[in-house]
């Protein structure tokens, strides 16, 4: 069964976010950045990957139980000219991670790479959110987190591992930033459940039951482990994301984030490097459009009508929202109806 959207104007979306994050009781800053967050997620990102503005409930619900700590120092515990370990004291993690990156796009332009490593933090969205944030400074941007053990070893039959998403942005002289943003599972619980939902069967590579067995049923597997992209490759890469975040940063790692829902224990590593170090950004951005023409004027497959870099097609859905109406999922309008009145603020919005 197809699961109906609703058309909303994206400008009023992002006004009702904002208003929803201030009414529960964000400062302005912390607002306009979570805000950003997830208005990037929703105009850019399949609904079923759940980090689009469905996450205000979830927003709502932390803020109220004290899972987040509003207004948290954003602590720079220890800071050379190219590196910084800040303690986040279980702020809102869009925020802190934004707010790294600005720092690590600091250091960059003065060392040529900044490299900024946040301990103490929570959920930080999409990771491309952050890793745009350099792109958009002249910086190529590496924005790496860990997450809830979720993934399990190789081998193994329950999580240990997270998700631990990548985001990495670059420049172009084209109309939009090239920007990789991937979990390292072949896909997380938000699309099963979305397959779930439309009654269907999932790929044998996402996950398995909790007795470790492979399974195409999204309702079957939503309470065992996920299975990483590459089989045992998106295991090493998730279990060296988590020494890249929370061991070097003294925070959580592998069972620990999300093992207290009243501290997350969530870290975060943002790398910026300055590009203007290493070569004029004019040139650099013309080398980039070079590279994107070898790419997208490679002989196509069978079937295959065009080739996309990353970050493509997510601007093109971008546009497409912009000028047609972001589509939500018609149970998070409902939703997010709902929430309104609790807040008591304005719901703009009429089903299309």
């Amino acid at each position: 069964m197809e699961i109906t959207r609703v058309a909303v104007p994206v400008p009023a979306l992002e006004q009702f976010c904002y208003d929803a994050f201030r009414a529960m009781g964000m400062s302005d800053e912390e607002a306009k950045l979570c805000t950003n967050g997830l208005m990037i997620a929703e105009l850019h990102y399949h609904p079923g990957q759940g980090q689009g503005v469905t996450r205000l409930t979830g927003y709502a619900k932390r803020i109220k139980d004290g899972a987040y700590t509003l207004g948290a120092p954003f602590e720079i515990v220890k800071e050379s000219p190219a590196l910084a370990l800040v303690d986040a004291h279980n702020g809102l993690g869009s925020v802190v991670g934004q707010k790294a990156m600005m720092l690590a796009v600091e250091k960059a332009k003065t060392s040529g790479i900044g490299t900024v490593i946040v301990r103490n933090s929570t959920h930080y969205g999409s990771s491309a959110v952050h890793s745009r944030v350099a792109a958009e400074a002249d910086c190529i941007g590496v924005a790496f987190t860990n997450a809830g053990p979720e993934m399990a070893p190789w081998g193994a039959a329950s999580g240990v591992v997270g998700t631990n998403p990548w985001g990495i942005s670059a420049p172009t002289g084209g109309l939009f930033a090239v920007s990789l943003d991937i979990a390292l599972t072949t896909a997380g619980k938000g699309m099963m459940r979305w397959y779930e939902r439309e009654g269907k069967k999932m790929p044998l590579d996402w996950a398995m039951t909790p007795e470790g067995d492979f399974t195409d049923d999204p309702t079957a597997a939503m309470t065992g482990a996920l299975l990483g992209i590459g089989q045992y490759k998106g295991y090493g890469l998730a279990f060296m994301t988590d020494v890249l975040t929370g061991v070097i940063a003294g925070g959580g790692f592998g069972t620990t984030p999300y093992s207290n829902p009243l501290r997350l224990d969530v870290s975060h590593t943002l790398i910026a490097v300055d590009i203007e170090w290493f070569m004029p950004v004019a040139e650099f951005k013309r080398r980039m459009d070079e590279f994107i023409h070898m790419c997208k004027s490679a002989r196509k497959r069978s079937g295959v009508e065009e080739i996309l870099v990353p970050g493509e097609q997510e601007y093109r859905r971008e546009q497409h929202f912009r000028q047609h109406g972001a589509l939500l999922d018609e149970a998070v309008f409902d939703r997010l109806r709902e929430l309104a009145g609790e807040l008591g603020i304005a719901f703009p919005f009429e089903r299309s």
